[in-house]
């Protein structure tokens, strides 16, 4: 009797948490942490896109002005809190924000935030392309990037995460070192592309406000008690592992005031913490765990 052969990917090897070798942080930290906001912009009345209250709905004005209220309003918001509480940044950016919502970028800039590529806005998805046609969103996406702050991205996370079968193959072609669309770890790991290796950084798909209260609809406070929930878990995790805890913010959901203070909230227990954490973004991750693998 044969046994079911499960389709693979190919991409990684399974090795076990517990049988992995121990590495620390910058100054001897176990547990690194990261704030990512997604800066996405949309086309009207068509395409893909989230809604307010039902999942899946066709695209409207209400829900398009739903999501526009985030780069108009929202995500200022975001970043007055983050300089409130001195916390760095990354930025999953779609490259027609610099088109349309130039301000944002900007102040990203004078932040001093990562800029990570995300394709060139959250209507489509590139697992539906050909591999020509993924090949040129890519490179569009991250020439935008380079041509507007003057240094091209080294990290990927595509719109809606979404992966064909030569996505990997393509980015590490196109210059990029890491990706944050793999959510199968909480600490970095090396994926096998046609070209050589890519590193994979954590990114939490359940620490994100989208898909709590945007998709599952719970309440701003349910998300607050997450970040600080996942966050104490993993800080005492981390006395036997190294790992990266990461919170994943859209302006259009938690730039809301009412679940932006719940936020708010659950960042300054974070950062009653900050003498036992390295508070970083992706890209320092994937350097820093780079230099550790020689």
């Amino acid at each position: 009797m044969s046994l079911m052969r499960l389709r693979d990917h190919g991409r990684y090897d399974y090795v076990p948490l517990p049988e992995r070798a121990q590495f620390e942080w910058p100054g001897g930290k176990r547990l690194a942490f990261y704030v990512c906001n997604n800066i996405e912009v949309f086309s009207f009345g068509e395409g893909i896109g989230s809604d307010s209250a039902i999942v899946g709905a066709p695209q409207t004005s209400r829900n398009y002005a739903w999501r526009d209220y985030g780069n108009r309003v929202g995500q200022w918001y975001v970043f007055d809190l983050l300089d409130d509480l001195g916390l760095p940044a990354a930025g999953n950016v779609n490259a027609l924000v610099f088109e349309r919502c130039p301000q944002l970028a900007e102040r990203m800039v004078a932040r001093g935030d990562e800029f990570v590529g995300h394709g060139r806005t959250n209507a489509e998805r590139q697992d539906v392309l050909d591999e020509d046609e993924e090949r040129a969103l890519i490179a569009e996406s991250r020439e935008a990037i380079r041509a507007h702050t003057g240094t091209a991205p080294r990290g990927w996370m595509g719109p809606w995460l979404a992966h064909s079968d030569v996505t990997l193959d393509l980015l590490r072609e196109a210059g990029f070192d890491y990706v944050m669309d793999w959510p199968a770890d909480d600490q970095p790991f090396q994926m096998r592309t046609r070209s050589g290796p890519i590193l994979s950084v954590p990114y939490t798909i359940e620490v994100n406000d989208s898909p709590v209260m945007a998709f599952r609809q719970q309440a701003h406070t349910d998300f607050e008690q997450m970040i600080v929930d996942q966050f104490d878990e993993m800080l005492e995790q981390s006395e036997k592992y190294p790992l990266v805890c990461s919170v994943v913010l859209h302006s259009f959901v938690i730039g809301q005031p009412y679940r932006l203070r719940g936020l708010r909230r659950a960042l300054r227990h974070v950062l009653a913490h900050a003498g036992d954490v390295w508070i970083t973004t992706p890209g320092e991750i994937a350097r820093h765990y780079r230099a550790l693998q020689g």
